[in-house]
């Protein structure tokens, strides 16, 4: 007989959301789920932000964006964003992969290599909400704790069982 699944409580989170997305499909998929959702002027616009998991996301979508990247001042916002939020991502909304797409997700990435910026290629609302509370879960208090945790284990378990340690402590 199979053991009973632990069931935990669903994660609710409060979530800071630019007043940009105020109609916006995402806004109401994370309120159908019972996070807090504050709206708010003096966030970046098309912001989302988890401020106890310190994660921030902007959602680009490439056909508002002029037919030239460097007139849209994208990337005056982008550079903008991952000054004021340190764990930045950029939800890059292409429900097709046209080679418009293909070509501001790579400027986009060739400008911001190396950066904090972490750009997500989301294809519709439920990708964007998904990925955002993944991310932001795994990132907030105790789950980030717990994540640690299971780690140290395993990384434990690892060298416990390793035939590698084995060899080194006997030579030693």
């Amino acid at each position: 007989m199979a053991a009973p699944e632990e069931t935990s409580p669903p994660w609710r989170t409060t979530i800071i959301v630019s007043s940009s997305l105020q109609n916006h499909d995402t806004h109401r998929m994370l309120s159908s789920q019972q996070h807090r959702i504050r709206f708010s002027d003096s966030v970046e616009s098309g912001a989302f932000i988890f401020p106890l998991s310190g994660t921030a996301f902007l959602l680009v979508d490439p056909q508002d964006l002029p037919e030239r990247l460097e007139e849209s001042g994208l990337i005056e916002r982008i550079k903008k964003f991952t000054r004021v939020h340190r764990n930045s991502f950029l939800l890059l909304y292409a429900p097709f992969n046209g080679k418009r797409e293909l070509e501001i997700l790579s400027g986009i990435q060739c400008r911001f290599f190396g950066s904090n910026l972490r750009i997500l290629p989301v294809r519709n609302n439920a990708e964007i909400v998904k990925g955002m509370l993944t991310i932001a879960k795994a990132t907030s208090k105790p789950h980030v704790d717990s994540i640690r945790d299971r780690m140290s284990l395993a990384q434990a378990h690892i060298i416990e069982s390793s035939r590698v340690w084995e060899m080194l402590r006997d030579i030693l």
